[in-house]
């Protein structure tokens, strides 16, 4: 066996990646010491990339959105939080919630979406539904006595994203399991939900008006409001109009 094939060998015995041995010919190092650091180096590289690729895929977001060229011109942003605080998750680190509220096509799904992509770069674990989506997947978990797991599942997270919320009424059985999400993930792990409905209107969709109070403060009690307020985008841009 030549060289090569038993440093693949010797890279699969270690989980390491196959391409190291692949690397060996593009380090220029002054020693061994300086190959050998560099070359660990790049398995690190690949490693982290590696994981943001997995988390990217496992998040389940429906396309990806990033802050390129994302304009914060028409969203009211509270006096303590800045588009550079957004961008880094700083909201993550603090425990806190943002609850994105404005009318449709003002670019809530995008911030949130960039959001997500930022901490999964970093890191982080996160989850991606569209909230009627979330409440199916709830239901069919519950009936198929795998709620539990799923719960765990969304238990590991470090951010969960609740876009469209209150879009699609819920019935009782659904709101009762959206509850149960909420409140697991009360002071644990941050959310961020997108919505087009007044708090005094979300009792209409859950329709159990105590439920829908705790929901609230259990939402509310750590988070940040951003109001977007500006026109449509879609419609701004739509072919209509030419």
């Amino acid at each position: 066996m030549e060289v090569r094939e038993q440093i693949s060998v010797c890279c699969k015995r270690l989980r390491l990646s196959q391409g190291l041995a692949a690397n060996i010919d593009t380090i220029e190092a002054a020693d061994r010491e300086q190959f050998l650091l560099t070359l660990l180096q790049m398995e690190i590289e690949h490693r982290d990339q590696a994981r943001i690729t997995r988390n990217l895929k496992n998040a389940g977001f429906y396309t990806l959105k990033t802050f390129d060229d994302y304009q914060f011109d028409e969203i009211k942003l509270p006096s303590k939080v800045r588009p550079d605080d957004l961008k880094a998750c700083r909201f993550i680190d603090e425990g806190k919630n943002l609850i994105c509220y404005g009318n449709v096509g003002t670019g809530k799904t995008h911030l949130a979406t960039a959001i997500g992509v930022e901490a999964c770069r970093q890191g982080r674990l996160v989850k991606f539904f569209r909230t009627a989506s979330l409440v199916n997947q709830l239901l069919q978990a519950s009936k198929g006595g795998e709620l539990q797991e799923f719960l765990r599942q969304l238990s590991k997270q470090d951010l969960l994203i609740f876009d469209e919320w209150g879009y699609v009424p819920v019935d009782r059985d659904g709101a009762r399991l959206l509850f149960q999400v909420v409140s697991d993930c009360y002071e644990s792990r941050s959310i961020v939900l997108t919505t087009n409905l007044e708090f005094s209107r979300w009792v209409s969709i859950f329709y159990d008006e105590q439920m829908t109070t705790a929901m609230i403060d259990r939402l509310v009690h750590h988070s940040h409001l951003l109001v977007f307020d500006g026109e449509s985008w879609r419609m701004r841009n739509s072919l209509i109009r030419n």
